[in-house]
């Protein structure tokens, strides 16, 4: 018997599409396109995913694989697979499960998860979830008064790493959402919500589990000094006010005592200047195409970063990967791991929880696979004499 439910066991699930397809008919559409969509014309979105499909596979045949080792250490933290669930703006509006089941799900797959600032649930909450490594993102929302404490109670409850987004200066243009009332429904208009009301009548169950949790909540980790959590509303404006510079990395240095990772690097100048911010990673990111749309597809821009970090920092990278495949393209390239978000994020809203499971089950079959086809058994030999580098593509070194 699988120990999946039946709505996400194969042959019905057998790859991240088959997730998305299940969220899309279980979320209302201003839920589900604030999930799935991306900024303007959404060109760097679907960059990202037909840049993977721009490398090919150059396999070593005639080699027996019978066991592949997919472990690999991220600062300092031993992972069972290089795939990190990546930080996701307030996952509770997809279930109500939201932000701790994405922890627990990370851990029971010997992995990480990042927590979003913009989280539905405490971090103490997200903590207690998960018995591996657990990280946090940081945007400077209410700015350094409110930061501050947040990162205590993160410190204090055993979050080791943090993450800072850097490309967020303001919020991108993500034109679904506004077509959707996105806005309205995370800001509790309900009057303006009316013209939009009929995708929630279709979706009765998505429904019924965001009322019985209470509707929307405000923002826990946010607590503005005299007046509480922020409300998600405030959210946008809130990001163009406490834009996070270089210089904002030397006061993170003194408040946080474990490593700092920039995460939003699209260039080699980017990271060199992370390096001499202190940062001991980077994450190239373009932020799921989300924000400035036009820039290029992160494993395009990831050879670059690469060669500018030299060895001195981690690089990560995020944006795009939907297949094992791409996890070992990424890392050919370069890259020590990848961040996953859409991928778990489509299994937690079609599932919750076995959702997420299920989506961390198949990105890791599709890993183990694709190794033992490449004729490669360990995710440390891997390098770029795997894969076919488009001849328009910059080179690694």
């Amino acid at each position: 018997m699988s120990k999946w439910p039946r709505s996400i066991s194969a042959p019905r699930v057998v790859n991240i599409e088959d997730l998305r397809q299940l969220a899309m008919r279980r979320l209302p559409r201003a839920v589900f396109d604030y999930l799935d969509g991306g900024a303007e014309r959404e060109a760097s979105l679907r960059g990202n995913v037909e840049a993977f499909e721009s490398l090919t596979f150059r396999p070593r045949h005639a080699i027996a694989v019978a066991k592949c080792d997919l472990r690999t250490k991220v600062l300092g933290a031993d992972l069972a697979f290089p795939a990190i669930l990546a930080p996701i703006g307030y996952t509770r509006l997809m279930h109500p499960s939201g932000e701790c089941a994405a922890s627990r799900g990370a851990s029971e797959a010997g992995t990480a998860y990042i927590l979003s600032t913009i989280s539905g649930y405490k971090l103490e909450e997200v903590r207690a979830a998960s018995s591996g490594p657990v990280w946090y993102q940081l945007y400077l929302l209410g700015g350094r008064a409110a930061a501050e404490p947040a990162l205590e109670r993160a410190r204090k409850s055993g979050f080791s790493a943090l993450f800072v987004t850097i490309d967020t200066g303001t919020a991108g243009m993500r034109e679904r959402d506004i077509r959707n009332g996105t806005g309205q429904l995370m800001g509790g208009n309900w009057i303006g919500m009316i013209p939009h009301l009929s995708q929630f009548f279709s979706r009765p169950a998505w429904v019924a589990g965001y009322l019985l949790d209470g509707g929307l909540h405000k923002l826990p980790n946010v607590i503005l000094p005299g007046e509480g959590p922020m409300s998600l509303i405030d959210v946008a404006a809130a990001l163009a006010e406490s834009v996070v510079t270089w210089q904002d990395f030397r006061w993170l240095r003194e408040v946080w005592p474990g490593p700092i990772v920039a995460k939003g690097v699209l260039t080699g100048d980017d990271a060199r200047r992370a390096i001499d911010a202190g940062a001991a990673g980077v994450v190239v990111s373009n932020h799921g195409g989300r924000q400035l749309d036009g820039v290029s597809a992160t494993l395009r821009a990831l050879p670059e970063i690469v060669k500018a970090a030299n060895g001195q920092i981690e690089v990560l990278m995020d944006g795009g990967v939907r297949r094992g495949g791409d996890i070992v393209k990424a890392i050919c390239m370069g890259a020590r791991a990848v961040l996953v978000g859409r991928a778990y994020a489509y299994g937690l809203a079609a599932a919750g929880a076995p959702g997420v499971s299920r989506a961390i089950a198949i990105l890791r079959a599709d890993l183990d696979r694709t190794m033992k086809l490449l004729g490669c058994a360990s995710i440390g030999e891997l390098n770029q004499s795997y894969v076919e580098v488009p001849r328009d593509w910059p080179a690694k070194s």
